[in-house]
């Protein structure tokens, strides 16, 4: 998988992460280590891009939360329990919609996969960049 990031800038400063390739249980720990890095350099906003993911597995949603729980200012561990992780996920799909994670252009194969775990309901999902950018 690659991942390339950029800076846009709405209301926030918002960083832009797009993801090529399949977000899987070979390169999950990728894009969470990026993400820290972002995080850590003092990125708070984040569009993941997923225009051009092919595949996400329960590791790339595992990737997707950890991230949402970065950026809520919790603390996640280098190897997070993927079970457990996604039984708090489907508590935050009840909980409400992400302010400072959003996602951009999944296929409709990755789109259905987020829809079966609730994360269509978490996360508000954009078609346009510029749009996407401007909710921030």
């Amino acid at each position: 998988m690659n991942i390339s990031v950029t800076q846009m800038q709405g209301r926030v400063p918002v960083t832009v992460i797009k993801l090529e390739g399949q977000l899987d249980g070979q390169t999950y720990e990728a894009l969470l280590g990026r993400a820290k890095e972002l995080h850590a350099s003092g990125g708070r906003d984040f569009l993941l891009d997923l225009s051009d993911l092919t595949y996400i597995s329960s590791a790339g949603l595992v990737a997707i939360h950890t991230i949402t729980l970065l950026l809520h200012g919790e603390t996640v561990s280098e190897s997070e329990d993927g079970w457990a992780s996604m039984k708090a996920a489907k508590k935050t799909a009840e909980e409400k919609t992400q302010e400072h994670i959003k996602l951009l252009n999944p296929s409709e194969e990755v789109k259905s996969v987020l829809d079966m775990v609730g994360f269509g309901n978490v996360f508000d999902i954009f078609t346009d960049l510029d749009e996407a950018v401007k909710s921030f």
